[in-house]
């Protein structure tokens, strides 16, 4: 009888996409195709920036209501939605967003939310009515930053424009008529359990916590895990000379692991594997094996409530197989809108690193280089003295 190969695949996603990277760095040859969506690469920086959002609005004195924040989502989502080229309630392109759009100009619009009833997860909560306002605009400003420093150094990266600001929720007091702090559960239990090593799992407040101790704690972190939960070593010359694929998407939207920091590793792997290699030239190599999807409108492993109309990829494991066992690779990724005015729809998501822009009345989707959109995407970590991949 004939040998008859036998093919390994690996999927997951967000925790799963981490763990299937881990697989790749380290089990070369065990896999011949993996699917990494989300990964939460970098676990200390991770964790410990789900903080920043809460250190922001300490610094200003300022706890928004949610519904002021879900105003914001919003207008920046109106403003920025036909940016690519299409006005579908999806913003493809958060990169010119950053570039052409100013949170200012959200500055005395007005918000209106209901009274919401008590559930098993939160209080009742008032009705929210009001405008925006400029510290409002700032907390936002400043989350959409990334972590700093005390002097200004960048420390991690942060949420693209139009992504929910999930970690800067805030709580309703009902003695005293007003919104307080809500202090972030993955920050709280992972400095507690993991830097600390005290067991608990939540915190009442940060007094005294600055961008500095936020730096500190993922510096001591980093050291604790670098080989075990960081999972961003950079040579993957093993795995690709066993002839792995690996096909990586990420949600642009995502509100609980930035968009930005998969594009840092795949940045990062083609820096260390093709270090003589310009940008342009090492993609291309890079891309060969390794492929980068950015997922329009998508939040954190799934479609996004706040933009109905975008693509998510259901066909991975089909293309993956594909790419693997004949040969065709993927140009664009397959995806199909799963709920909204779009339902059913098909579209293509472009390759990183390549931007997706809509012509033809808003019909044909075609995928461009655009270096000052791209150089949005990349951060330097100057906080640090070692490179972060």
């Amino acid at each position: 009888m004939a040998d008859t190969k036998l093919y390994s695949y690996y999927q997951g996603c967000s925790e799963g996409g981490r763990d299937g990277w881990s697989q790749i760095q380290r089990f070369d040859d065990e896999w011949d195709g993996a699917i990494t969506g989300a990964p939460a690469f970098r676990f200390a920086h991770q964790q410990i920036q789900h903080l920043w959002s809460n250190v922001v609005e300490q610094n200003l004195d300022y706890y928004p209501p949610p519904c002021e924040l879900d105003k914001i989502v919003n207008e920046t989502i109106a403003a920025c939605d036909p940016l690519d080229g299409k006005t579908d309630g999806v913003v493809a392109r958060t990169d010119l967003c950053k570039l052409h759009f100013d949170l200012k100009s959200i500055i005395g619009k007005s918000y209106s939310c209901a009274a919401a009833p008590a559930s098993r997860f939160s209080p009742a909560t008032p009705a929210q009515n009001g405008t925006v306002t400029a510290k409002g605009v700032a907390v936002a400003q400043g989350i959409t930053d990334g972590v700093k420093d005390t002097q200004g150094r960048q420390v991690y990266l942060s949420y693209q424009p139009s992504s929910t600001f999930a970690d800067a929720q805030t709580q309703y007091n009902s003695e005293t008529n007003s919104w307080e702090l809500s202090v972030s559960n993955f920050a709280a239990e992972f400095v507690s359990r993991f830097v600390d090593m005290v067991d608990s799992s939540s915190w009442a407040n940060i007094d005294g916590v600055t961008g500095d101790t936020i730096r500190d704690w993922i510096l001591e972190s980093w050291q604790k895990y670098e080989d075990s939960l960081q999972t961003t070593w950079p040579d993957l010359t093993p795995f690709h000379t066993a002839g792995g694929k690996v096909l990586h998407f990420h949600g642009e939207s995502d509100n609980s692991i930035p968009a930005a920091s998969s594009v840092r590793y795949h940045e990062s792997v083609r820096q260390i594997m093709y270090p003589d290699l310009n940008f342009k030239d090492g993609n291309t190599a890079l891309n060969e094996w390794y492929r980068l999807f950015l997922v329009p409108g998508a939040a954190h492993c799934s479609p996004s409530p706040t933009q109905p109309n975008g693509p998510f990829p259901q066909t991975n494991l089909e293309v993956l197989i594909d790419w693997v066992e004949k040969g065709v690779a993927p140009a664009t990724l397959n995806a199909t809108v799963l709920q909204g005015d779009h339902k059913g729809e098909n579209e293509q998501i472009c390759l990183w690193p390549l931007r997706p822009r809509w012509s033809g009345n808003s019909t044909k989707v075609e995928c461009e280089y655009d270096q000052a959109s791209i150089d949005t995407w990349l951060y330097d970590f100057d906080a640090f003295k070692l490179p972060v991949y």
